[in-house]
């Protein structure tokens, strides 16, 4: 039986700059039952906040006040969004918001990252609770703030047959290993579909390759991927994230003025493969057991993306299957704005929503802050 009580909502804008994806969700308490999404909802960005968010990315003039000008807009999005959600289940009461905001700095290294939001505006919008601000203190605790998706990969995928690895491909990749033995491992393995989108808007003006029917005209270009696949970054050992802070256009001219006469599309198929053995290669060397990878996030729909995944494991001699995390349930494109109603839940119900095995924090700890209704 479904309590009015134990109803979330999360909201996740991630590192593709696409839009904003809600989930209104019933989740027990204690893990006992099922979760059951009551709503969902998506809402593209305009260009304008796009823009900006890409702007905010680097270094820039007035950035205070552009930044506050990008959370606001941000918020009204955001409340869009929640209106939505409520407005396909009017009768629930929502405890509270799970809401990320939209990262711009991610710097552990130095001590702190940033996702714009305006939570208190968020608040007085909706008339809910919000619960915001979940990195930081992560990153307070030693910690890299991110990912922060694997404590609820655990608790919704883990199983005690196999080791399985849930693979979130987003703007930026990550992997969660899930073992039988109940421990829980993971980070940042490098691009997702950040540079992918770059270069496809750079050149077929659309914001993404759409299933990778572009990247799946060309061909692989060996140099340039093996070129690509010296980034330091990939040799550090976890815990470790990323992000644009990395993984931007400069990085990648970077690597391509070393060639001479390539061709758009081969490019754009060598960015597909980097992505998949950039994940093929951190699959293997920390989880060579798995029996499954399940995919989430926009990189599920990009089929070409897919295949190359799964290629890439076979020929490091790896038995995985890959698939999506649909054949589990739960559709890939909700898989992450779940996580933040899983944490705003984890705040309210004060326990930690870390896993400092992942992070590298000094030990589980009460994420978020709470903007009260």
């Amino acid at each position: 039986m479904m309590a009015a009580d134990d109803c979330y909502i999360g909201l996740m804008s991630g590192t593709s700059l696409d839009g904003v994806d809600g989930v209104l969700v019933y989740l027990p308490p204690g893990r006992d039952g099922a979760m059951q999404v009551l709503a969902s909802s998506y809402i593209p960005f305009d260009p304008a906040i796009r823009q900006l968010a890409l702007q905010l990315q680097q270094p820039s003039e007035d950035e205070i006040h552009h930044e506050a000008l990008l959370a606001n807009r941000l918020a009204q999005v955001y409340a869009a969004c929640i209106r939505d959600l409520q407005g396909q289940a009017p009768d629930v009461r929502v405890i509270a918001a799970g809401v990320h905001g939209q990262t711009i700095r991610h710097r552990p290294e130095l001590g702190y990252t940033w996702q714009v939001n305006n939570p208190a505006l968020l608040a007085e919008l909706t008339g809910i609770d919000v619960i915001a601000d979940f990195r930081s203190r992560d990153i307070a605790a030693g910690g890299q703030g991110a990912p922060l998706v694997p404590a609820f990969h655990h608790a919704i995928f883990a199983v005690p047959e196999e080791v399985r690895v849930v693979a979130n491909i987003g703007g930026i990749s990550n992997i969660s290993i899930l073992d039988p033995s109940g421990t829980v491992s993971g980070f940042d393995t490098g691009p997702g579909n950040v540079l992918m989108d770059y270069w496809n808007h750079l050149h077929c003006g659309t914001h993404y390759d759409a299933n990778g029917t572009w990247a799946a005209q060309g061909e692989v270009l060996t140099a340039l991927l093996e070129n690509m696949m010296a980034e330091p970054y990939l040799q550090l050992p976890p815990p470790k994230s990323t992000g644009r802070d990395l993984f931007h256009a400069q990085w990648l001219q970077q690597h391509l003025q070393v060639f001479e006469g390539l061709s758009a599309v081969d490019v754009q198929a060598t960015l597909c493969a980097y992505t998949a053995n950039t994940l093929a290669q951190a699959i293997l060397a920390h989880a060579a057991q798995a029996g499954a990878v399940y995919v989430c996030g926009g990189g599920a729909f990009n089929n070409t993306l897919m295949c190359m995944l799964q290629n890439a494991l076979r020929q490091r001699a790896s038995a995985a299957t890959v698939a999506s995390t649909a054949q589990l349930g739960v559709a890939p494109e909700h898989v992450e704005s779940l996580a933040f109603a899983w944490l705003a839940q984890q705040f309210c119900s004060r326990q930690a929503g870390n896993l400092p095995a992942v992070t590298g924090a000094q030990g589980g700890r009460i994420l978020g802050a709470l903007y009260p209704a």
